[in-house]
């Protein structure tokens, strides 16, 4: 659980980010961006920051940002309501993401998962996207990822999200975030 303090501290770190990466954001967009903790309350280890810009009945388009380290735990969107789960591109903007997806382990990965809860990442495909750099996960696709030493801004192209479906290895995340009041 995050404070509304927290909460709001993050969005400005995370306007900053967007900004050095010359992404432009109405106020709007600026005022909404959703911050995720997967109900862990340790955002600098375990979180995400995301803009949404469209997400139909066909495509979604959102702006991800990371902070130094921060990593977005690893899970899969599986198929719902008999449609594939989502396909999803990553484009590097700014910064340094590393992806693990399934796959042939990478001999000396560069990334760990946040202490404590190592057990719940098991795939150790490495990926690492730099600025300009892209890769598409297939649907179903076990996947996580972490931000470089500077923190990364990566740009997400998809099919339909449905994050609320999607599923994780940790038992304990839960993808909405609560805010103290």
């Amino acid at each position: 659980m995050l404070t509304q303090t927290q909460l709001e501290e993050a969005r400005a770190r995370a306007r900053t980010y967007l900004a050095r990466a010359g992404m432009v954001l109405t106020p709007r967009e600026a005022a909404a961006i959703e911050i995720a903790d997967f109900g862990l309350g340790e955002l600098e280890r375990t979180g995400l920051e995301l803009v949404t810009y469209v997400n139909t009945e066909r495509c979604c388009a959102k702006e991800l940002v990371l902070f130094p380290g921060q990593t977005c735990p690893q899970h899969r969107h599986p198929a719902v309501d008999g449609r594939p789960g989502k396909e999803e591109t990553f484009r590097c903007r700014q910064g340094l993401v590393y992806l693990y997806v399934e796959g042939e382990a990478t001999g000396h990965p560069q990334c760990r998962p946040p202490a404590g809860r190592e057990s719940t990442y098991t795939v150790w495909h490495e990926i690492a996207l730099r600025p300009g750099e892209q890769y598409t996960i297939m649907p179903d696709t076990w996947h996580w990822f972490q931000g470089g030493p500077e923190g990364a801004v990566v740009s997400e192209f998809s099919t339909r999200s449905t994050d609320e479906h999607d599923v994780f290895t940790d038992p304990d995340l839960v993808r909405a975030t609560e805010v103290a009041q």
